[in-house]
C-alpha cells in the first residue's frame, strides 16, 4: 500500500511541475522524452539550480545541483531564472565507420535555461531527452576580450540511498610502473551501496553504472573537445550524491593547463545519463549520439576496421624481433585478420628498414602494420622507445609520413598524462595528424575516448581498461577476471571502442587461466573494438580444433546491429550482434562453483536456415561442437565461468 501511495504522489509531483512549467513565478519546469517515459524537472531554490528525474513516474534522481564558478563568473549561487525556451526537437542522423551499431537515428526534446548571477552575467543550460535518456550541458555566452579559467562545476547526481553501482576508481596520477597513472585500469566496486567512498583519492571514472530500484543509470560524458579537460566523479559522495571533479594539477603536460580557459565565449561537454532497463543501458548510444559528429575537412576512406595479431600479450618485450613479427605477420594472414601489430622497442630491436620490409612482406600478404609508440615527454619515465617522436606537430607530421611512406598503416601510442585540458588537445592532435597521414590510431595508457571514434572515424580502439595484459601480470587479477569481464559489456564498452585484446585459448605463462576456453572465444564476438587485437599467439592457435579457426577467419570486422539478450553486471551476459543477414550471439558466465544458467534464445526472432554452436565440452579446456537446423527454439546451457558462440546464417 505504501508503495503504491508513493508512486501516485511522485506522479502528482511531475504532473504539478509540467503544469508550473507555464508559469515563471514558480520556477520549475519540466522536459520530457519523445515517449513520455523520461521527465527532468529543474528549479530556482534559495538562488541555487537544481534538476531531478523520473522515469515512468519514478524519481530515479533527488534534487540534484548545477552551476559553474569561472574566473569572475560565479554561478553556484544568487542566480535568477531570465528565460526558459519553448520545448523544441532535435533529431540527427549518422553513421558510424566502426561500432556496436552502424546506423542512428537520434531524436531528443530539447529546453535551454538562461539564467543570470547578481552581476548580471549570463549562464544557460541546455537539456536534452531522449528516449532513455538526459543530455544536458553549460554554455556561456559572453565571457568577454580576456581569458578566464574554469575553477569549479557543481553538477551532482544525487541517488536514492537504497541505489546501489557498479564503479571504478580513478589511479592516483604520477603512481603505478614507471609513474603511469592514470590510465582507466583498475578493477570495478561490484554492486556497493552508493555513498561508499572511493579507495583511492583521486575519484571515480566513467562509465559509472548505477541501480536505483528497477531502474538503471550508466553516467559518462561525451563532446570533449581540445579545449576542455576530461571530468570524473569526486571521490566521496555522501548520502549517494556524486559529484563532478576535474583532474589533478599534475594531469597536464607541456607545462600546459589542466583547466580549461577560454574568451568570448564556452560550451562544456555533454554530461550524459542513459537511463531504463539493462538492455535500455546496453543498447543507449548517447555516447556517440552527442559526440562532436565526423570531421568533414579530414579524409578517412582509408580507415579499415578488423583484427589483428599480436606478439606482446604472450610474449612480452622478448618477441619483438624480426623473426617473431613475420612469423606473426603469416599467423594474422592465415587467420583473415588484416593488422598485426609491432610493440614497444621495434625501433631498437628491428628498426626503421627492416619495419619497411616487414610491411611490404605483409602488405603482400594482404596485412597492416601498426607501430607502438610511447606518447613520451616528462610526464612517464618509462624506458620504452620509440620514445621522443611524437611531441609536436612538426614531430607527428615527419614521423608519421616517414612510417605511411614505408608502408605501416597505423599507430598505437601508450602512456598518456592524464586528463587536463593540455592532455586532451594532444589527444585531438594526435588524431588529426594521423588522419592527415592515413594512419589509424590506437591509444592505450589512455582516458575513456568519450565518443571520439565518430568525430575521428582513425580512431580504432583505445585500452581504458584493466585488459587482459593485467591477467598475465597478476594471478589475484586473473581469478576475479571472469566477474570483470562481465561488467564491461554494461559500463566501459557501450559507448567506445575497447582495447581489452581478449582470447587466450590456449595457455597463459606462469598464470592459471579461470574462464574457460568456450568463454575466452566467446570474448571474440561480445567485446567491440574497432581492430580487435586477440591475445592468442600462433603456437596456442595451432592447438585448436579447425572448427575455432574457421570460426575466426569468418567473423565479421565489423557490426551493423547489437542486441541485449541476458545479463547482469558481473554475473553473466549475452549479446548478439548482426553484420548483413549474419547474426553472431555470445555469452559468458561469470557465476562460480555449480551455477550454470540456461539461455532460452527462442524469443529474438532470429531466423536462419543454418547455424552452429560453439560451447564448452564438460571440461572447461575441452570443445562441443554442434550443428543448428531451426533456430527458432534455441536454447544454451552455460556452465561456471563458461561460455559459447553461436553462428546463425541465411
Amino acid at each position: 500500500m505504501k508503495s503504491s501511495i508513493r508512486v501516485i504522489i511522485l506522479a502528482l509531483l511531475v504532473v504539478c511541475a509540467i503544469a508550473c512549467a507555464q508559469n515563471h513565478d514558480h520556477q520549475h519546469y519540466t522536459v520530457g522524452s519523445p515517449d513520455k517515459q523520461t521527465q527532468v524537472a529543474f528549479s530556482i531554490e534559495s538562488g541555487e539550480l537544481f534538476y531531478e528525474i523520473y522515469y515512468k513516474q519514478e524519481q530515479i534522481l533527488e534534487p540534484s545541483r548545477l552551476g559553474l564558478v569561472w574566473e569572475n563568473f560565479d554561478f553556484s549561487n544568487n542566480l535568477q531564472l531570465t528565460a526558459v525556451s519553448e520545448v523544441s526537437i532535435v533529431s540527427d542522423t549518422y553513421e558510424l565507420v566502426h561500432g556496436k551499431q552502424k546506423s542512428h537515428e537520434y531524436q531528443a526534446n530539447e529546453r535551454i535555461l538562461t539564467l543570470e548571477n547578481n552581476e548580471g552575467k549570463e549562464l544557460q543550460v541546455i537539456f536534452r531527452v531522449s528516449d532513455n535518456g538526459l543530455a544536458f550541458k553549460y554554455v556561456l555566452p559572453n565571457l568577454g576580450a580576456s581569458k578566464v579559467k574554469m575553477l569549479e562545476e557543481l553538477t551532482t547526481y544525487n541517488f536514492k540511498t537504497s541505489a546501489k553501482t557498479w564503479i571504478q576508481p580513478m589511479a592516483d596520477p604520477k603512481t603505478g610502473w614507471e609513474k603511469t597513472n592514470p590510465s582507466y585500469e583498475e578493477s570495478y566496486e561490484k554492486g556497493v551501496a552508493v555513498g561508499s567512498p572511493s579507495p583511492i583519492a583521486s575519484g571515480w571514472i566513467y562509465p559509472a553504472l548505477f541501480q536505483s530500484d528497477d531502474t538503471w543509470v550508466l553516467i559518462s560524458e561525451a563532446g570533449v573537445g581540445a579545449d576542455h579537460a576530461a571530468s570524473r566523479l569526486a571521490a566521496d559522495s555522501p548520502n549517494g550524491e556524486y559529484r563532478i571533479t576535474y583532474p589533478s594539477d599534475q594531469e597536464k603536460i607541456f607545462d600546459g593547463a589542466v583547466f580549461p580557459s577560454a574568451t568570448k565565449s564556452w560550451e562544456s561537454a555533454w554530461r550524459i545519463l542513459a537511463i531504463g532497463s539493462l538492455e535500455d543501458i546496453v543498447h543507449s548510444t548517447l555516447g556517440t549520439d552527442l559526440a562532436t559528429p565526423q570531421r568533414t575537412d579530414l579524409d578517412f576512406a582509408y580507415v579499415r576496421p578488423g583484427a589483428a595479431s599480436w606478439s606482446w600479450a604472450l610474449g612480452k618485450d622478448e618477441s619483438i624481433y624480426y623473426d617473431i613479427q613475420k612469423r606473426h605477420i603469416d599467423y594474422a594472414s592465415e587467420m583473415n585478420w588484416n593488422y598485426c601489430l609491432v610493440d614497444v622497442n621495434w625501433d631498437t630491436n628491428i628498426g626503421y628498414e627492416k619495419i619497411g620490409e616487414l610491411a611490404r612482406y605483409a602488405q603482400s600478404k594482404g596485412v597492416g602494420l601498426i607501430l607502438w609508440y610511447n606518447s613520451a615527454g616528462d610526464w612517464n619515465s618509462t624506458p620504452y622507445t620509440p620514445k621522443h617522436q611524437l611531441l609536436t606537430r612538426e614531430m607527428r607530421t615527419v614521423e608519421f609520413n616517414k612510417i605511411r611512406d614505408l608502408g605501416v598503416k597505423g599507430v598505437k601510442i601508450d602512456f598518456f598524462g592524464g586528463d587536463g585540458q593540455s592532455v586532451m588537445q594532444y589527444y585531438h592532435d594526435i588524431l588529426e595528424d594521423a588522419a592527415k597521414s592515413s594512419l589509424v590510431v590506437n591509444f592505450h595508457g589512455a582516458t575513456l575516448p568519450r565518443g571520439w571514434h565518430r568525430t575521428y572515424p582513425n580512431l580504432v580502439t583505445v585500452e581504458a581498461v584493466k585488459g587482459f595484459e593485467m591477467i598475465t601480470f597478476d594471478q589475484k587479477f586473473a581469478d576475479e577476471a571472469p566477474k570483470h569481464m562481465a561488467i564491461l559489456p554494461f559500463t566501459r564498452n557501450v559507448y567506445d571502442p575497447m582495447d581489452f585484446t581478449p582470447m587466450a585459448l590456449h595457455e597463459i605463462p606462469n598464470i592459471i587461466r579461470r574462464s574457460s576456453k568456450g568463454f575466452e572465444l566467446a570474448l571474440s564476438v561480445l567485446f567491440y573494438s574497432g581492430i580487435q587485437h586477440f591475445a592468442e599467439s600462433p603456437e596456442g592457435m595451432t592447438k585448436q580444433p579447425e572448427e575455432i579457426k574457421d570460426f575466426l577467419r569468418k567473423l565479421p570486422k565489423s557490426w551493423e546491429e547489437t542486441k541485449f539478450i541476458a545479463g547482469f553486471p558481473g554475473d553473466y551476459v549475452v549479446l548478439a550482434r548482426r553484420n548483413g543477414s549474419d547474426w553472431y550471439i555470445s555469452g559468458i558466465n561469470a557465476l562460480e562453483t555449480s551455477q550454470s544458467i540456461d539461455i532460452d534464445l527462442s524469443k529474438l526472432g532470429l531466423s536462419s536456415s543454418k547455424g552452429f554452436l560453439i560451447t564448452d565440452d564438460e571440461s572447461s579446456e575441452s570443445w562441443r561442437f554442434e550443428d543448428l537446423g531451426d533456430s527458432s527454439n534455441l536454447s544454451v546451457e552455460m556452465n561456471p565461468n563458461g561460455g559459447f558462440v553461436i553462428h546463425l546464417s541465411k
